[in-house]
């Protein structure tokens, strides 16, 4: 696909449209069959809480449409790719998308540090990710109090069976000091295993607290 980038690029557009057209059609659909459900109570995925008060949008009768719900896009699997393609060949098929709801969520594992100044043209963005591969001093710098930074730590701290605590310390402490003056969020993600020890998950909360008030 990243190839065919370069060399069939008429070829990518076509495909993603027509992505971007079944997306937008099943959209449609869910909302005149009654099939949507408001998200600003809950978990949404790919993380974080969608507590908000500025949903559903102040005109709602009861019948939920898009602009009344969070909505989340990312791009990881194209983080090889320059940003000005990334723009060309995929920022302008989600933003068809993203527009129509009321709240924005952006990222997953992709850095977004060099493609903020793109997905910040998101309508109505709140929350984006900072992953273990992004640069956050630079995140911090960009999104100021402007957005929530959903900042995710690397989840092998959590894998062995008895957990580097004063590590984990240390880098909570970093991240909380960095960015003191954001809106912030700490998420613990893709923790395909801990170690067998459940307490790793206990302690690993424990810390994460104790160094956010440490800061603040």
């Amino acid at each position: 696909m990243m190839v065919d980038m370069i060399e069939n690029p008429k070829f990518i557009h076509e495909v993603m449209q027509i992505l971007c057209n079944g997306t937008l059609e099943k959209i449609k659909f869910l909302e005149s069959n009654n099939l949507l459900s408001l998200n600003n109570d809950l978990y949404n995925y790919p993380g974080g809480f969608g507590y908000t008060s500025e949903l559903p949008a102040k005109d709602f009768t009861g019948h939920i449409r898009p602009i009344d719900m969070w909505a989340w896009a990312e791009s990881q699997e194209t983080v090889g790719i320059s940003p000005e393609v990334f723009k060309e060949f995929v920022f302008h098929y989600q933003l068809s998308i993203l527009k129509l709801f009321g709240l924005n969520n952006y990222g997953c594992c992709e850095p977004l540090d060099n493609r903020f100044n793109i997905i910040k043209n998101i309508p109505r963005l709140r929350k984006v990710t900072v992953s273990p591969w992004a640069n956050l001093e630079k995140m911090v710098d960009m999104a100021g109090k402007n957005y929530c930074l959903c900042i995710k730590p690397h989840p092998v701290d959590l894998s062995a069976p008895k957990i580097d605590k004063e590590l984990i310390r240390k880098k909570m402490n970093a991240i909380f000091k960095t960015a003191r003056n954001c809106h912030v969020e700490i998420l613990m993600q893709d923790t395909h295993t801990i170690g067998n020890n459940p307490d790793n998950v206990i302690d690993w909360v424990k810390i994460a607290k104790e160094e956010s008030e440490r800061i603040i």
